[in-house]
């Protein structure tokens, strides 16, 4: 990884699309920094495209989608994606799979649930468990006492001993069925919302995040960027980001923001 204040400046400034985890990487300590906002209105306003992919649930997905300064958002890990379409005031949907196949990874995914509480001290249910349509959120740091890494590990092995995906990010261990994850379903989004292939597009997207789950993203995407805390990840990764900025969380993305507006300005400058 090179420091973020490397990436070539010809580089950011054809950044048009920045694809960005939330957990961690905009937010800082479990809170979204007004610093963080005010980069997601900066970029905006630059013509600069943000679509968080995140792993949080579909209820908080729906409010991102309408009430942030963003093109879309695939949420749960690739489960789906929303995009508010402002003039004609209509969400639209996609999902990976239809609502009868989600009810019947529900009730496998109640059963792994059962058996992560009873066999793992100090997990807990993902306080927003309730607001998700596909998958199983189990929490290990962030309403609970942070666990040790084997029982983290052992959450994994259970998700994945009942045939489902699991995936860690920097606060839980989400879980499902079905072959897709966040690379999977922005890559449709690309396709159905954008009308673009993102082979097509690797070269104006970036992509930014901090944890294992992110993963996908950085092994696809040349300019990929991870905040300062990735550095407490990198033993879960075998395909790390690109470049890697000083700052953590939040921080970490305004440093991001303003090396592509820095960068955007300075060509403006030099045409």
């Amino acid at each position: 990884m090179q420091a973020l204040a490397a990436m070539p400046t010809d580089v950011a400034a054809a950044v048009r699309v920045v694809l960005t985890d939330i957990d961690d990487t905009l937010t800082t300590d479990g809170r979204l920094p007004a610093e963080a906002y005010d980069a997601l209105e900066r970029l905006d306003r630059a013509g600069v495209q943000v679509v968080p992919i995140t792993g949080r649930p579909a209820g908080w997905c729906d409010h991102i989608a309408r009430m942030w300064p963003v093109r879309a958002v695939v949420g749960e890990n690739g489960a789906f994606y929303y995009a508010y379409d402002r003039q004609a005031r209509r969400m639209k949907t996609h999902y990976w799979t239809d609502a009868a196949s989600r009810a019947l990874s529900r009730r496998k995914l109640d059963a792994i649930r059962d058996r992560v509480l009873r066999e793992v001290p100090g997990a807990a249910v993902a306080s927003d468990q309730d607001y998700r349509v596909a998958d199983l959120a189990i929490d290990f740091c962030e309403d609970v006492p942070p666990l040790p890494e084997a029982q983290i590990g052992r959450i994994v092995r259970i998700f994945e001993e009942a045939g489902a995906r699991a995936k860690v990010s920097s606060i839980h261990v989400n879980g499902w069925f079905g072959e897709y994850d966040k690379l999977t379903m922005t890559r449709t989004l690309f396709e159905r919302e954008f009308g673009v292939d993102t082979d097509r597009a690797l070269d104006t997207t970036l992509f930014i995040g901090d944890s294992p789950n992110d993963e996908p993203m950085f092994a696809y995407f040349p300019i990929s960027v991870g905040v300062a805390n990735i550095q407490s990840q990198l033993h879960r990764l075998a395909h790390r980001p690109a470049y890697v900025a000083a700052r953590h969380g939040g921080g970490g993305f305004v440093e991001m923001a303003e090396r592509l507006l820095q960068a955007r300005a300075r060509r403006h400058t030099d045409a």
